[in-house]
C-alpha cells in the first residue's frame, strides 16, 4: 500500500483502517493515544474518561456518568439539582440535612431554593412564619414583636395598643396620656380652638381640656378697666371692689388716671375717682 492510501494515527502511526478512531481538529488518532493525550481524568475515580463514556464536567473538573454521585449516600447525580460544598458534590436533600437553615417554627429543613423568611438569626418557612393571634403567613407585610412572638400590624393594635380616647383608633406611636387616659397626639386638643395641646400648658374644667387662653377668655374674670381676662399666671396681683375686678395696672382714676393701689378712693355710679378729683366732683 502506498503512503498516499495509508490511513494511520497521527501519533502512534498504527494502521486505522479498520479500527476505531477519533478525529479531533482534522486529525485522526487511534483511541489509545486519543485518551493518553487528550482525555480527562475523573475527579472520583482517577481514570481516564474513554471515548467510550460520558464526560460529565463541573467548575473544570470531570467524571465517568457513573461517578458523578453524591459524596455523602452515593445517589448518582445525573440530571438531577446538587449542590457543592467544600469541593463535594452533595444531592440536595443531604445538602439541606448538614447545611440548610431548620425552620424554627416547625424544626423542619428548609430546602434550597424555598422561601425563607429570617429575623434576627432565626429561619422559617414562608408558610411557618405566622402572626401569633390570627395564623396568617405574615410573609413581606409589616409586623410586631412582642415577648416571644410576632404578631402583624392589625392583631397587634387590637390585642395590645391602647385606643385613642378621641378617635377610638390604635395608639402605636407616642400618644399623650392625662387622667389616665390615652390620645394621640394629634388627637388632644383644646375643647375651644381645637389646637394641639401636646408640649403646651393647658387646664381642664368639668373633664374638658382648655387651652390657657380659651379657659381665661371664657372663665376667668375680667378687668373692668382693659376687659381682658384677669389670670394667675406669673402670680399676677388684682383688685376685687363691689365683684368687680381690675388688674392692679388697671386700678386707675377714670379722670386723671391715677394708681389708686392702696390709696383711698371714691365711687362715682361706675367710676372710681382719686381722693383729689372726687373732691373737685
Amino acid at each position: 500500500m502506498s503512503a498516499a492510501e495509508r490511513f494511520d494515527c497521527h501519533y502512534c502511526k498504527d494502521s486505522l483502517l479498520g479500527n476505531k478512531y477519533v478525529t479531533k481538529e482534522d486529525t485522526q488518532y487511534c483511541t489509545k493515544c486519543y485518551e493518553s493525550l487528550f482525555s480527562n481524568c475523573c475527579a472520583e475515580c482517577t481514570s481516564p474518561i474513554g471515548c467510550n463514556s460520558k464526560d460529565l464536567s463541573y467548575k473544570d473538573r470531570h467524571w465517568h456518568e457513573q461517578c458523578f454521585k453524591c459524596a455523602k449516600c452515593s445517589r448518582s447525580l445525573v440530571e438531577k439539582a446538587f449542590a457543592a460544598k467544600d469541593n463535594q458534590l452533595l444531592c440536595t436533600e443531604c445538602y439541606s440535612h448538614e447545611y440548610s437553615s431548620k425552620c424554627t417554627t416547625c424544626k423542619k429543613t428548609i430546602m434550597p431554593g424555598s422561601r425563607k423568611m429570617e429575623y434576627k438569626g432565626s429561619s422559617w418557612h414562608e408558610t411557618c412564619f405566622q402572626c401569633n393571634r390570627c395564623r396568617q403567613p405574615i410573609g413581606t407585610k409589616s409586623f410586631i414583636p412582642k415577648d416571644t412572638g410576632y404578631f402583624c400590624v392589625p392583631c397587634f393594635e387590637k390585642q395590645f395598643a391602647y385606643q385613642c380616647c378621641a378617635c377610638k383608633k390604635a395608639i402605636t406611636v407616642g400618644g399623650v396620656t392625662y387622667q389616665e387616659k390615652p390620645w394621640h397626639r394629634d388627637c388632644f386638643l383644646c375643647i375651644g380652638c381645637k389646637k394641639p395641646l401636646s408640649g403646651k400648658p393647658f387646664t381642664s374644667r368639668e373633664n374638658f381640656s382648655y387651652c390657657l387662653d380659651c379657659f381665661h377668655n371664657l372663665f376667668a374674670k375680667k378687668c373692668v378697666g382693659c376687659t381682658k381676662p384677669i389670670t394667675s399666671l406669673a402670680g399676677a396681683k388684682y383688685i376685687s371692689f363691689e365683684e368687680r375686678q381690675w388688674h392692679s395696672e388697671c386700678f386707675t382714676c377714670t379722670l386723671c388716671s391715677v394708681s389708686l393701689v392702696g390709696r383711698g378712693f371714691h365711687t362715682q355710679r361706675d367710676n372710681i375717682l382719686c381722693a383729689d378729683c372726687g373732691r373737685e366732683k
